[in-house]
């Protein structure tokens, strides 16, 4: 299911099956950002069309059931294409992955200067979901904007 040893609550898991039921997408993880009071779900590669349905249906159909903002993301089994994804519709000019001495890993992502808010989003939301999620599935432990 999710990657990088990603254990699923009952919660998480009762959400997806939900999830799938409403959008027919398959969704590999799910996280409850209760101080956001958001839902983030990895839907696997190729399903996000379908897990936002025409003209956004079946996502706003989640969204009323469920009460709470829902966010989608595809998943990538590169941590540079799912940094990607996760930072879309910005513009990502390129992803650089290193290790520190301490062997942490950082991804140093490089986007177009006007993209640069979108990347990051309203509040910091973007990029806080991006490391959230790129520490969940590849172990990378942080995301640099430049």
């Amino acid at each position: 299911m999710a990657g990088y040893g990603v254990k699923l609550t009952a919660e998480e898991l009762r959400y997806i099956a939900l999830f799938e039921t409403l959008t027919g997408a398959t969704a590999k993880d799910c996280v409850v950002d209760a101080e956001d009071g958001r839902l983030i779900f990895v839907i696997k590669q190729g399903n996000l069309g379908m897990a936002i349905g025409k003209r956004g249906a079946n996502i706003k159909k989640v969204r009323s059931i469920l009460g709470k903002q829902v966010e989608v993301v595809e998943y990538a089994d590169s941590p540079v294409n799912f940094i990607q994804n996760m930072l879309a519709p910005a513009r990502v000019r390129s992803v650089h992955i290193t290790e520190k001495k301490d062997g942490k890993k950082i991804a140093i992502v490089n986007v177009d200067p006007k993209d640069k808010g979108l990347a990051i989003g309203k509040n910091g939301r973007t990029i806080a979901r991006a490391r959230l999620l790129a520490r969940r599935h590849f172990g990378i432990e942080d995301i640099i904007i430049s």
